[in-house]
């Protein structure tokens, strides 16, 4: 997987979002069933009933803007326009396989986001590198340079991260994923569903949105029902890349409309 250079004039408008997590002490723990405690009890608590003025903010917050961006305008809609194909690379065959099933689930609840895996760096414009914790500073120099990396390093000491690089109409053409393979369960789930979200476009956190992943202080481990209504907005054909803030709200409340009868049907929601 070739390195991001900031300098370089391909990656001028290239784009990377951050994600610090930390490990409780029984959140790795599988139940006898493959079940993780942790996933299954955030689920049984989860809000699920929003109303459009909640759904709209966390879309405006997380569609526009960047946590950290090298370079490039961070005012207009970032998306991939047609397929998405994801390549793993790593050793690892369980991890590769949970990957697998994070990106079949978001293929699935994502109504007009064609999404899949592939077996060839080649064919893939998502490349997600799976690393050792000790060897993730190692990657993010050969990605980044030694300067960017010792200031993600002592900025956010992530666990996961991912970052993108468009064109000159906002299109997402290639993203790079990096996520451990060594620090539990949990939190390779929780950065897999959170780094893959972000890659294809949501790239800015905040902390005003209590019920996003995309906050750094919400951990999830699976696609939670609110950001389930990001996604589809921003990969709804009325939403276009490009589009300033101004036009995406000219058009939001037609696609909200689809989008909430979209999330109700896939996720069996009652009213």
């Amino acid at each position: 997987m070739s390195a991001l250079n900031p300098s370089s004039a391909a990656l001028r408008s290239a784009l990377l979002a951050f994600a610090a997590l930390t490990c409780a002490p029984d959140i790795a723990t599988i139940a006898a069933a493959g079940e993780l405690p942790a996933v299954s009890s955030r689920q049984r608590t989860e809000k699920k009933s929003f109303t459009d003025g909640e759904i709209v903010d966390g879309f405006l917050k997380t569609a526009f803007g960047a946590e950290y961006h090298l370079a490039g305008r961070v005012d207009r809609i970032r998306k991939f326009d047609g397929p998405v194909r994801v390549y793993a690379e790593s050793e690892r065959a369980d991890r590769k396989a949970q990957l697998a099933k994070v990106v079949a689930d978001i293929g699935k609840r994502v109504q007009h986001l064609d999404i899949a895996m592939t077996d060839t760096n080649e064919a893939a414009n998502v490349r997600v590198k799976l690393v050792r914790d000790r060897d993730l500073y190692r990657t993010l120099t050969s990605f980044y340079g030694a300067e960017k990396a010792r200031e993600i390093r002592s900025s956010l000491d992530p666990q996961c991260l991912s970052g993108f690089r468009k064109n000159d109409n906002f299109e997402i053409e290639h993203s790079d994923v990096i996520l451990t393979v060594d620090n539990g369960d949990f939190v390779f789930l929780d950065c897999a569903y959170e780094e893959l979200l972000q890659s294809l476009g949501p790239i800015n956190d905040t902390t005003s949105v209590p019920w996003t992943m995309f906050n750094d202080n919400v951990s999830m481990g699976y696609f939670d029902i609110y950001d389930q209504y990001i996604l589809n907005l921003l990969y709804d054909p009325r939403i276009r890349a490009g589009m300033t803030v101004a036009e995406v709200k000219a058009v939001l409340p037609a696609v909200l409309a689809d989008v909430r009868a979209w999330v109700k049907r896939v996720n069996d929601l009652k009213e």
